[in-house]
């Protein structure tokens, strides 16, 4: 039987699975620099907030989530409200299976839509098959802030990647929120693209 991959947006019954994957790196990795596993109370609501603008997604394999990605407001000052930052994470049992390069370019080409203009990276290092990864999908590395954070024993640097999405025009207009975009079915192309990157 064909395995089933699916890329579709996230809701906020999904909250305990996508939790379940982010807890293995809160309490086992330096990928993130939270440090305690929020409940899942706590988790959804985060979710929800996010989502009110920008999308999240979920990749399923025969059913079962995967992994998760998501964008989210990259400043709080009015000004930068044409970027956005990303985050992914995908579980350790669907690792290489080209599932975190399909959700950058979803990711990518819903916020173009929505009118971004830059997406940016954050990127813990050492971590060198994440540089390598925002490295092959075009980002650029802006640089390394040296020391920044304290996890599991060890300092920690964060270098920055960033991705433009279009042209910089002058007078660029309001970007619109993701409820727009769905409202609109301008997205399910998008992923039956991306779709086709996951092994």
């Amino acid at each position: 039987m064909a395995e089933e991959k699916l890329i579709r947006m996230a809701t906020l019954e999904d909250a305990e699975a996508i939790l379940g994957i982010y807890a293995e790196y809160i309490k086992n990795t330096t990928v993130t620099f939270e440090i305690e596993v929020p409940t899942v109370d706590a988790f959804r609501e985060r979710m929800e907030r996010i989502m009110a603008r920008f999308p999240w997604l979920v990749c399923e394999i025969n059913g079962e989530i995967a992994g998760y990605a998501y964008a989210s407001k990259h400043g709080e000052r009015a000004a930068y409200r044409w970027s956005a930052d990303l985050s992914v994470y995908i579980s350790e049992k669907f690792h290489r299976r080209g599932i975190a390069t399909a959700f950058y370019k979803a990711l990518a080409e819903i916020l173009r839509r929505q009118g971004y203009f830059t997406v940016y990276a954050g990127v813990s290092t050492p971590n060198p098959k994440s540089e390598a990864f925002h490295t092959a999908l075009d980002f650029r590395n802006l640089g390394e802030f040296r020391n920044v954070g304290y996890k599991l024993g060890q300092w920690l640097g964060v270098t920055w990647y960033e991705l433009s999405l279009a042209a910089y025009v002058p007078e660029p207009a309001e970007t619109i929120g993701i409820d727009v975009l769905l409202a609109n079915g301008g997205y399910k192309d998008v992923f039956e693209a991306t779709e086709k990157c996951i092994q």
